[in-house]
């Protein structure tokens, strides 16, 4: 079965999402431009993602329950789990691994909580954009613990990057996939990262906005369309190396 997929976005939980990046919104867009499954991916936290799986569940778009987890070296890694438990159990771990600074909506903006219907049932205190003391060797097999699997998020970029703050990719991190945005040049990161040949790379768009959201384009194939069949797919890959 093949899928058009997107498997990090934000919500308006995320500080620097927009306030139209509701879980309705978000989901019925992912619909509207023709996509089969996507990520709820906020900044170390899944608390909108109950919302975003029951929007899809009523539209037919499957949603994987999921967190864009910030490492203590600043690494951002995509975080995918089976299903909101899973995920709501490592938000509430990664929750006490942040540091205890006050969001301020006024300069950093908004972090709500909503229900499928984009009511407001609450907000998110911290600061969600700041680092968790979660290190990137311990990632990998921290996830697993949860039913998750996890790559590292846009690795082209410049900045919250593993190659951009460590300057490589190693064995020994355990990923076996990573992100890269469409404008990656993957000849040259392959040149310079020889770990990355062969490496499966998911292409997501990140999207904070709205109009971030992508047509549907970049295919995984699976036997069904489920955050199971997902993980599977991607812990069925060869580790990096």
């Amino acid at each position: 079965m093949k899928l058009y997929y997107d498997f990090h976005t934000h919500s308006c939980l995320s500080p620097c999402g927009d306030t139209d990046m509701t879980p309705y919104n978000l989901v019925n867009m992912a619909k509207i431009l023709g996509l089969d499954i996507i990520a709820l991916t906020d900044h170390n936290t899944c608390r909108n993602c109950e919302a975003a799986v029951k929007v899809g569940e009523a539209i037919g778009l499957t949603v994987i329950p999921g967190m864009e987890l910030c490492t203590a070296e600043e690494v951002h890694v995509v975080c995918l789990f089976p299903d909101c438990e899973s995920a709501m159990n490592f938000s509430d771990y990664i929750h006490t691994t942040m540091p205890p600074v006050k969001n301020r909506p006024d300069i950093f903006g908004e972090q709500s909580v909503m229900d499928e219907e984009d009511n407001i049932i609450g907000t998110e205190e911290i600061l969600l954009t700041l680092a968790s003391s979660v290190s990137i060797s311990n990632v990998c097999g921290l996830v697993e613990g949860y039913g998750g699997v996890c790559y590292p998020a846009h690795i082209d970029r410049s900045s919250y990057s593993v190659i951009s703050n460590l300057g490589m990719i190693t064995e020994d991190m355990g990923f076996n996939a990573v992100e890269m945005t469409a404008d990656a040049d993957r000849e040259a990161l392959v040149k310079n990262h020889p770990i990355l040949d062969g490496a499966k790379v998911f292409v997501d768009s990140d999207a904070h906005y709205l109009e971030n959201l992508k047509d549907a384009e970049n295919i995984i194939d699976l036997p069904e369309s489920s955050a199971r069949a997902v993980i599977d797919y991607i812990k069925s890959l060869p580790k990096l190396k």
